[in-house]
């Protein structure tokens, strides 16, 4: 059997001597091999610097761009020609709840030649069922996708 391991590396430096209200909460994320190195803060409702992104954020990223690589992986082995899809997803996090109650995602998908709306909803909701991030997760995720038919270009 096949394992796939995925590693990151998170890092803070600072003090907490000061009480809740005063550390900072900024710190660093490296993900091996990927040499991008992410700033990340909490929430600002937990006293984090809206101007960085905070682990909420990457959850519902996680989940939007796993639902579009599963699509286009899809959509590409049935021979369908997308030529756009944007997603503007959104996580609902009740603060009664402290947890990510629902990720809504709402992709936009473009696609140009013979193909019926109906065929490429069946592949969104194939994609949903064999996204890795979806799958791994006890919160809702929910697709409301728009789907646009450009005809052949000749």
């Amino acid at each position: 059997m096949t394992v796939h391991e995925y590693h990151c590396e998170t890092t803070w430096e600072g003090t907490t001597a000061a009480g809740y209200r005063a550390y900072d909460r900024a710190h660093t994320v490296r993900v091996p091999p990927a040499a991008a190195v992410l700033q990340l803060t909490s929430d600002p409702a937990f006293r984090g610097d809206p101007s960085l992104l905070n682990p909420e954020q990457l959850l519902t990223a996680a989940a939007s761009s796993c639902q579009l690589l599963s699509f286009l992986a899809l959509a590409a082995r049935a021979g369908l020609d997308v030529v756009s899809y944007t997603d503007h997803a959104t996580a609902l996090m009740p603060m009664a709840t402290e947890r990510v109650e629902s990720i809504v995602l709402t992709p936009e998908i473009t696609v140009r030649g013979q193909a019926h709306e109906a065929a490429i909803l069946a592949l969104v909701h194939q994609a949903h069922e064999s996204c890795f991030i979806a799958r791994s997760l006890t919160t809702e995720v929910r697709i409301e996708a728009r789907i646009t038919l450009l005809p052949t270009v000749t």
